[in-house]
């Protein structure tokens, strides 16, 4: 208990932390109603027989979700910056311990945020669809709850990536260009692959296969919560690699 308060103060006065939480809470929700004000006349022409409104809530999620990481990854990176991790390293030599208390206040930080940010882009995008005289979310249908709860656990697990690709690569720049590779180069790219490979990675791409979780109209094999679940493989698959680096790397 010692070291996760620790871990906790560490992690609060670290004024990084709150700034990429906000920048969080707050790209989501702009990206998400640039988005539907961008759109919002060609669907009042003609709306897609798969309008989905409540995924369309959550498309700034698709640029949060590189704060998110960042937010994850500093559990590590700012401490290797600074040197603290060597004092970390004496003070908690048993390294998987010192791994699953970082993971566990990144974890529950990027919660707080994420229900914060899916709850404020929820909110503002249905009001900007209801303005527009578009169809909006019903939320007391069980798919659109769903797709709510998957939002949230697709963040934190993001978050839970980030501090293995911290512990992995040391470094904030680092971590965050494989942030973007990941989230966003790969899942560009995947339609301009060749045959089943472009299908395999379209689909099958833990980033592409967890966002396909937050839609209520997708009819891929892994719409719901079958892509959170590859997301969630992907990401313990991340922090056991972590886990390894960490043992056989000296600080």
């Amino acid at each position: 208990m010692d070291l996760l308060a620790s871990e906790w103060i560490k992690t609060r006065s670290i004024r990084t932390t709150w700034i990429l939480a906000a920048g969080t809470v707050l790209v989501t929700v702009v990206v998400s109603l640039l988005g539907i004000s961008g759109l919002a006349a060609d669907w009042q022409a003609d709306l897609p027989a798969d309008f989905d409104p409540t995924g369309v809530s959550f498309k700034g999620i698709l640029v949060g979700q590189i704060l998110v990481a960042t937010l994850g990854a500093q559990a590590f990176t700012s401490e290797y910056a600074t040197g603290q991790i060597v004092t970390s390293l004496t003070i908690a030599p048993r390294r998987a311990v010192l791994l699953v208390t970082k993971l566990t206040v990144a974890a529950l930080v990027a919660l707080a945020t994420a229900v914060l940010t899916v709850g404020c882009s929820l909110g503002a995008s249905q009001a900007a669809l209801a303005a527009a005289g578009l169809p909006t979310a019903d939320l007391t249908e069980a798919d659109s709850v769903r797709a709510v709860v998957c939002a949230v656990g697709y963040l934190v697990l993001t978050a839970v990536l980030g501090v293995a690709l911290g512990a992995l690569t040391r470094s904030s720049s680092g971590a965050l260009a494989v942030v973007v590779t990941v989230a966003l180069l790969v899942p560009a790219l995947a339609p301009g692959l060749p045959g089943a490979l472009g299908d395999l990675a379209g689909t099958y791409w833990p980033t592409t296969a967890g966002q396909a979780s937050y839609t209520t109209t997708g009819t891929g094999p892994l719409a719901g919560p079958g892509g959170l679940a590859v997301m969630a493989v992907c990401t313990l698959w991340t922090t056991l690699a972590a886990h390894l680096t960490l043992r056989t790397r000296d600080a």
